[in-house]
């Protein structure tokens, strides 16, 4: 067997980064890496959603709001 499958410290961390990426609030650098998008788009489609918050400094994307928003693009599937 695999000696890495049974490091604990790296199981928890990969439970971390897991956790991580399902947080509700993003900042941008996340938000970029978890959908695949440049700065300057996801600027421009987070401020069409509402879905950005700025608290001290901080600029947040709300995902639910933005995947919500998203959802408006979806292509049915083709036969």
């Amino acid at each position: 067997m695999d000696e890495q499958y049974y490091d604990i410290e790296r199981r928890t961390a990969v439970k971390e980064s897991a956790r991580e990426l399902r947080r509700k609030f993003l900042r941008y650098k996340d938000a970029e890496v978890v959908y695949s998008m440049t700065h300057k788009k996801l600027l421009e489609l987070a401020g069409k959603a509402g879905a950005i918050y700025r608290i001290d400094g901080y600029v947040l994307l709300d995902r639910d709001i933005f995947d919500e928003y998203l959802e408006q693009f979806h292509e049915p599937p083709t036969k």
